[in-house]
Formats: C-alpha cells, sequence, structure tokens
C-alpha cells in the first residue's frame, strides 16, 4: 500500500517535503510506484503519433519522472543526513531498481530513435542556446551510456550499474560505521592538557549524553580536529590519528579495500564497454578539462611551484617542533599541532582568539547579509514547514519585490546518523514549466561544533570559511533561473561546480564583510582590525603544504580512474603508497589509508573529478581579483556574476559563461598570487 500523497505534487507549504508524514515502510512502494509513473510517462513519449520534435520529445523527457525524483531527493539525503540501518538497507534494495529504471530510458532503442532524429535535424530547428544544450545533454546521455551497444553489451553495461550502485552505498555504510564506532573515552584530566575549555566541555558533555564518566572524544570533526590541534599528549594524538586515517582498513567486517579495488574494476570496464581508454577519459569528456592528460598537466604545473615551498614549509616546521619539544620526526599527529603553535607563533593568532566572533547565528546572519548586498535576497526563518530532524533550521528567501526565491534547509550538528563533512544538496530544483518558474528548495549540511552548557556554538576560522564555501553553493542553486531542471542551479561541468563556493570564502578575509557579523558573542564588540589583519596575513600560512595535500588527493583519483590496467592492483594499501611517492612530506603510516574511506569519489560524485577544487581555484581566485578591483560588494560585478554564472546554471559551455562575467578567460596568476606562490 502506498501513501498516495508522495506521488503526486505534496499538499504542503511551498510544496516542501512532507518529512514526518513519511514512515520508513512508505519508501519502497512509493519508488516502485513513481518508477511505474515515469515509465508510463517515456512510453507517451516512445508511442506518440507526430513527428519527433524538440518539444514531444527532449523538453517532455526532461520534465519526466518529477515525483520519482522529489521522492529520491528526499531518501538519499536523509540516508546521508540521518540514516539508520532500516534506511540503508531501503537503500540496498532501491539503488538497483533506480539503476535498472536509468538503464531501461538509455538503452530504450525506440525511445533514443526519437532523440536521434531530433538531434539529426537540429540544425533547421531554430533552437535557443539553453534548448541546444539540452538537447546536446541528452543525445549525450544516451550516446555515451550505451545506446549503440549490441544487445549482450547492453545486459553487461545493466549488470555492472546494478553493481556499483550497491557497493558505492555499502562503502558509504563501512565510512560512517568506523566513525560512529570510535570513541577516545578520557578519565585522567591531565591528558586534556593543551585543549581548549569549548572542546572539554564538549567532550564532557558527549561522555554525560552516553552515560559515562570523563571526557569523550570521537572522529566527528568538531571533536576529531581540536584534539589533533591543540592535545598535548602525543600518543593519545597519534592513537585518534591513526584511527581516523584507518576508517575501513582492518580487514574486518567494514573493510573497504575490496569495494575499492571492486569500483575501480567496474568503472574501467563499463568504459572500456563504451568505446573509452578509461573511467577518466569517459568522465573528463565532458569537463572543462576534456581529457585526463590535460588535468595532469594542470596538476602537475601547479605541483612544480608548490612542492619547493611546501618542503621549505615542512623543514620549517621540523625545525620548530625540534627546538620547542625535541621532536626528532615529524609524524602524522603532530602536523596541526605544531602548525597551530607556529602559527600562533608568528601571527600571535589562534582560533581560541578568533571564535569567540565567529558564534554560529552571527556567521549564519554574515553570509545572509552578504547575499543581501551582492544579491538583494532577504532571508526569513520560517517554522512553519517540515524538517526531518529538530537541528534543522528552515528559512524563506525572497528578492528585493518580496518574490519567493528558494527554501533553504541548514544542518550544522554532527549526530549517529549524519555522514562526516559538508555538502549542498536540493529536495526540488528550480525550472520554468507552463509560464510558472517553479522555485527551488535547497539544503546545506554541516557538522559544526555543537552549543554547550555555557556557550553558544562558536567556530574556528576554518569552519567559518566552511560555512560560506556551502553558502556559496546555495546561492547557485537558489538564484538558478531556467526552464529545464536537468540544466537547473548547480547541474553544471564538475570542474565548474565549485567556483561559486569557493569565491564566496574570499569575503571571510575582508575587513568590510567581517564588520557585518563577527562580534563578540558576550561582549558585541566588532572583531578588533588587528586580528582582522593577522587572519589576512596568515591566509597563506603553509600555502604549499595545503596545495601539495589537495593535489595529492586529485592525483589518486586519477590514477585509481586512469589506470588502463587496473585488474593487475592487488593492494590498494601499496598502490597508493606508490602513487603519494611524489606529493608525501609526512613519514608512511602502515597501518592507515586513505583509498578506503576517500567517499568523495568512491560514493560521491567526483570521480576522476578531485582536481575539479584546484581548476575552480583559478577561477574563484580571478574572478575575486575582478570584485577587489571594482570593490567586494560593488552592484555592477555582483549583477554580472549573479546573471552569467549563478543563474545560468549548465545552459552554456562554463567557459562562454565565465568569459561573459569575467570580459577574458582566468589566469592562473591570480591563484598563485594570493598563495603568495608567485610574487606581485
Amino acid at each position: 500500500m502506498i501513501k498516495k500523497s508522495l506521488i503526486t505534487p505534496f499538499n504542503t507549504k511551498y510544496n516542501t517535503a512532507p518529512f514526518s508524514k513519511i514512515e520508513n515502510k512508505d519508501y519502497l512502494p512509493t519508488f516502485k510506484q513513481a518508477i511505474k509513473i515515469a515509465k508510463s510517462e517515456i512510453d507517451t513519449i516512445i508511442t506518440n503519433p507526430e513527428n519527433p520534435s524538440f518539444e514531444n520529445t527532449i523538453e517532455a523527457l526532461d520534465f519526466s519522472g518529477e515525483q520519482l525524483d522529489r521522492i529520491s531527493s528526499i531518501f538519499f539525503n536523509l540516508n546521508s543526513a540521518e540514516t539508520n540501518e532500516i534506511i540503508q538497507k531501503i537503500a540496498q534494495e532501491v539503488s538497483p531498481l533506480l539503476s535498472e529504471f536509468s538503464n531501461d530510458i538509455t538503452l530504450n532503442e525506440a525511445l533514443f530513435k526519437r532523440v536521434k532524429a531530433v538531434y539529426d535535424s537540429k540544425n533547421k530547428l531554430n533552437l535557443t542556446t539553453e534548448q541546444q544544450t539540452l538537447l546536446d545533454k541528452k543525445y549525450k546521455s544516451f550516446s555515451r551510456n550505451g545506446a549503440n551497444l549490441a544487445e549482450d553489451k547492453k545486459l553487461k553495461l545493466r549488470e555492472i550499474d546494478k553493481q556499483l550502485s550497491q557497493l558505492k552505498l555499502k562503502f558509504g555504510e563501512n565510512v560512517l560505521a568506523e566513525t560512529n564506532k570510535f570513541e577516545m573515552l578520557i578519565t585522567k584530566a591531565s591528558d586534556l592538557s593543551g585543549l581548549p575549555d569549548g572542546a572539554k566541555e564538549a567532550a564532557k558533555q558527549l561522555a554525560e549524553s552516553k552515560d559515562k564518566k570523563g571526557w569523550l572524544f570521537t572522529l566527528d570533526y568538531p571533536s576529531y580536529i581540536p584534539f589533533v590541534t591543540y592535545a598535548d599528549s602525543r600518543e593519545l594524538r597519534k592513537k585518534i590519528t591513526l584511527a581516523a586515517g584507518s576508517k575501513a582498513f582492518k580487514n574486518d567486517a567494514l573493510d573497504n579495500q575490496e569495494h575499492v579495488l571492486t569500483i575501480v574494476k567496474l568503472r574501467h570496464e563499463r568504459a572500456n564497454l563504451l568505446g573509452y581508454k578509461t573511467h577518466a577519459h569517459f568522465v573528463l569528456e565532458e569537463r572543462m578539462a576534456e581529457t585526463p592528460e590535460k588535468v595532469l598537466e594542470f596538476s602537475n604545473e601547479l605541483l612544480e611551484k608548490a612542492k619547493p615551498a611546501a618542503e621549505r614549509e615542512f623543514k620549517n616546521l621540523e625545525n620548530f617542533a625540534k627546538s620547542l619539544d625535541d621532536i626528532d620526526r615529524l609524524e602524522k599527529w603532530d602536523g596541526a599541532y605544531y602548525s597551530e603553535k607556529l602559527k600562533q607563533k608568528l601571527f600571535s593568532l589562534d582560533d581560541e582568539l578568533l571564535k569567540p566572533y565567529f558564534k554560529l547565528e552571527h556567521v549564519i546572519n554574515g553570509a545572509f547579509t552578504v547575499a543581501n548586498k551582492l544579491f538583494d535576497l532577504n532571508f526569513e526563518e520560517i517554522n512553519d514547514i517540515d524538517t526531518y530532524h529538530e537541528d534543522v533550521l528552515t528559512y524563506k528567501v525572497t528578492d528585493a519585490n518580496g518574490n519567493l526565491v528558494s527554501i533553504f534547509y541548514a544542518d550544522f550538528f554532527p549526530r549517529a546518523g549524519k555522514r562526516n563533512g559538508a555538502w549542498m544538496t536540493s529536495y526540488k530544483p528550480q525550472y520554468i514549466k507552463n509560464g510558472e518558474n517553479s522555485r527551488p528548495h535547497i539544503s546545506i549540511i554541516c557538522n559544526f561544533t555543537k552549543p554547550t552548557k555555557s556557550k553558544p556554538s562558536l567556530l574556528t576560522f576554518n569552519e567559518v570559511t566552511t560555512l560560506f564555501h556551502e553558502f556559496g553553493h546555495a546561492l547557485h542553486g537558489m538564484l538558478a533561473n531556467t526552464t529545464y531542471p536537468s540544466l537547473s542551479g548547480t547541474s553544471v561541468y564538475w570542474d565548474f561546480v565549485e567556483l561559486p563556493s569557493q569565491v564566496l570564502e574570499n569575503w571571510c578575509y575582508e575587513k568590510e564583510a567581517l564588520e557585518l557579523f563577527a562580534t563578540h558573542y558576550e561582549t558585541g564588540k566588532v572583531i578588533p582590525m588587528d586580528l582582522v589583519e593577522k587572519i589576512k596575513e596568515s591566509a597563506t600560512f603553509h600555502e604549499g603544504m595545503q596545495t601539495l595535500r589537495q593535489l595529492s588527493f586529485g592525483l589518486l583519483d586519477m590514477s585509481w580512474h586512469g589506470c588502463e590496467s587496473p585488474e593487475t592492483i592487488k593492494s590498494v594499501k601499496v598502490y597508493e603508497t606508490e602513487v603519494f611517492k611524489n606529493t608525501t612530506l609526512y613519514p608512511e603510516t602502515k597501518e592507515t589509508c586513505m583509498s578506503t574511506a576517500f567517499s568523495h569519489i568512491f560514493q560521491g560524485g567526483y570521480s576522476s573529478g578531485y582536481y575539479s577544487y584546484k581548476w575552480a581555484e583559478v577561477l574563484d581566485a580571478d574572478a575575486f581579483e575582478y570584485f577587489k578591483e571594482k570593490g567586494i560588494f560593488n552592484k555592477e560585478v555582483a549583477n554580472k556574476f549573479k546573471d552569467n554564472v549563478l543563474s545560468q546554471g549548465g545552459t552554456d559551455n562554463p567557459m562562454t559563461l565565465y568569459k561573459r562575467f569575467r570580459g577574458q578567460e582566468p589566469k592562473p596568476e591570480a591563484l598563485l598570487r594570493r598563495a603568495g606562490l608567485l610574487k606581485n
């Protein structure tokens, strides 16, 4: 028995997701019914007696399956932000059904015939740029995913996709279970030496919540990061660092080594089946970077600039640790600790000094104020729409004329059912249909320190930039103004999607922006300007090491997915160690392995795409230089960015959109200047 309300437009305010009305038992039957309805819509397109046209084939295809998309977004977002064993079990049942349905569409000969007929006549159709983009995208979604394969190969493709959908889920489940499993209970106050009061209070509160005496630390970032950054006990830093680095790498029931090898082999096999040399070649065909060769050239060019700086910084850090504590060899569990001490020495700056100025509520309002000054957006907290957890805040977003722009959800604190990290997602896309501009429902999810009995949630500066980063993604979703849902918001090339998020981080370093929200949570005083200057001065601290680290992750991703013979890889650890050989600074630790918990590329959508963070940094540094030239709240530049980037989604080639905004292609020198790797 299914709930009819879940397969029709929701009878809710703003058509928002009815979270509290959905029971776990509703999902599977609802998915099956929604797939059935979507198949019926596809059949209507195929059996249309009229000749294939853009409207009756391409447009109809893009608007099909709306309720399936809605229920999928609700379910899989909850599987990331508020999961449990029942939801995970349903995900394992549902994913193969969705994979099969996706294959049913792309491998449907009659449907492809209609799509191809429209595509072959595109030069006679007088289409808009957006319509041309949609037509190209639809045609490629068939041609790149098996429509031209022989029947036996189509069956093989279906089997591969089914396996991959389940393996990716299992990979993520294991990482979450490993994160939740580790607990480090400290019972001696002396072992807390060096830790800030806020971290100790949060740990005590967490222990009490689990009926334990002492201080409890976990692998959730708000618990883990302060510990490795401030705890004087080198042994305990080592213990928690090795626990974080060995997630799903213990040869037990939660181990991901075989999953990594199988995912990589299946992706390679799939790419070969479709006529591509590797998975990376398949993916990058639809990216700004275009080929693995270009990604490697770009990465190695940055590596050449960053590595000497990183080695100098590391040597300097080693010498500092030696002089301070007679440390002979700097290990992974020493990096954050001595970096923080060195930063304090060089800049008289540490996060504990800054945190009182970054109360979560103030930072949220700061992000809203920046969005208002740039894009005329207004945010009103509302309490009359449903949420999936009591921590989730909800906002109505309007423009200067009071028109609805978006519904916005914000979920900030860690919990057992929520994976680590921070991300933006959508519960409903924006699109224009029958003359109505249907507005999006956007969400950001983070893992910040929870309020304690004596203090509100106070953010580290890194958490401030994280919030602005995800809010930048959210603005990309909120300000979408396209006709078709598949081209809307963040539906852009993966190496372009990080531009709006990364560019917004820049405002966190600017006096003019910080004055809007960085006020002391007790006194109300604005952050002193000497602290603002120190934030700016320290912005490039250890930039060489940070760049090297980020490049190493991208190169690991490209190595896994650009490998032409993955079946010969027998050991995840041995392979990874070899790849890291040219970018590693710290001594190797046999207990740790990054790949087994590298969720971005093995569970999320970043396979062959992790380089895009650095790629987008080139764009964002160049873009922000434009803002700096004209003023960081200059309306003319902000409107250009909104009209040519944020509102356009994937309606045109990303470089075309960027050049419309900037008037030129991005110059990498802007990034190198900002990183301190190139002098002005």
